[in-house]
């Protein structure tokens, strides 16, 4: 890995029993980019994401996070995640569950600096189990940001999500690109990929069908 490659499959495959979720998959997530991982369910979008973390293994091929085994903890101190799935603590307030998540990381942002970027303010005192589905991935994406990631790695991040909330999310997104991370988004919408993404990836059935800028991709 060169420095300017942040995360990395090489040549990555990925069974469970029968099923192909990724077959000989090669991606790269660079410095100072938005990389949108585009493919319709079942593709390997959230495969591909667990591997980087580390929350798989490879049957084939090799993952790499800051150059790293992504199992290390120096590397996935320096991530923030957003999954399609969170089991969160229900009676925690929204508050505590930031104030919880920011301890785990070296140079934490302030609970209330995330709560004002996420829209969450207004949220603060509510327990998680009682927000509306909407009102979770808001969380979710405040616990995302709140150890001021390098790398971001947001697995369909604006499902369910109103119009008013998505537009936060991308405006977001586009301010932390300019500060400085590296953002991995999954997506069926290949608008949220035109409106955000420097460059596109497209899998099916586990394999990388297409990879290139958003323009490029249209003209295929």
């Amino acid at each position: 890995m060169n420095d300017d490659c942040l995360a990395e499959l090489v040549g990555v495959s990925k069974r469970f029993g029968k099923t192909v979720a990724l077959d000989n998959v090669d991606l790269a997530v660079r410095r100072g980019e938005i990389l949108a991982v585009l493919g319709p369910n079942g593709a390997g979008k959230t495969t591909a994401i667990s591997l980087l973390l580390g929350l798989l293994q490879p049957d084939a091929g090799s993952a790499y996070l800051f150059g790293q085994p992504p199992e290390r903890i120096e590397a996935r101190r320096k991530v923030g995640v957003m999954m399609q799935e969170a089991g969160l603590a229900p009676e925690l307030r929204v508050r505590e569950q930031i104030d919880l998540f920011a301890s785990y990381y070296p140079d934490p942002l302030a609970p209330d600096a995330v709560m004002e970027m996420t829209h969450t303010s207004a949220l603060r005192d509510r327990p998680y189990g009682k927000l509306s589905g909407g009102q979770k991935r808001q969380v979710q994406f405040a616990l995302a940001l709140c150890g001021r990631p390098r790398l971001l790695f947001l697995d369909e991040p604006t499902v369910g999500l109103d119009i008013h909330s998505r537009e936060m999310v991308w405006n977001t997104l586009r301010e932390l690109v300019n500060d400085g991370c590296s953002i991995v988004l999954t997506t069926h919408y290949l608008e949220e990929a035109d409106a955000l993404a420097d460059r596109v990836a497209v899998l099916a059935k586990g394999r990388m069908i297409a990879a290139g800028t958003v323009g490029e991709i249209r003209s295929l």
